[in-house]
């Protein structure tokens, strides 16, 4: 995961609901989770259940400056399963993590407030 844009931009420009479905955005169960030794900024590495269909798949967030990898174990998280892979370091990243930088940067893991099926896919 890595912050794209400013927080305080504006918004991006119209994108039609057709472009918006492309984006395959579903929820996974964080299985196992570590430090990313020799990534740039302080990272951990996740498995992430996203159930039958998309299976497991790693992830490296950039989420070490307010998570612990150990309290990550368990939570479900939203993320991106249609990217291409991603070199991050020296771990392949599968899918893109979502979250929201908070006043300092920090960033905050976006997931459902009530526990959905893994590989829910966002509506």
């Amino acid at each position: 995961m890595h912050v794209i844009h400013d927080p305080a931009s504006e918004a991006e420009e119209t994108i039609a609901f057709s472009d918006f479905l492309k984006v395959d955005i579903r929820i996974g169960t964080v299985l196992s989770a570590e430090e990313l030794v020799g990534a740039r900024k302080p990272s951990i590495k996740l498995v992430i259940d996203f159930g039958p269909g998309v299976g497991h798949k790693k992830s490296c967030a950039q989420v070490a400056a307010l998570y612990d990898p150990t309290e990550l174990v368990g939570r479900q998280v939203a993320a991106v399963v249609n990217f291409p892979p991603r070199q991050v370091g020296k771990a392949i990243s599968e899918v893109l993590t979502l979250g929201f930088a908070d006043e300092e940067g920090r960033v905050v893991l976006a997931g459902p407030e009530r526990p959905v099926p893994n590989g829910a896919r966002l509506l």
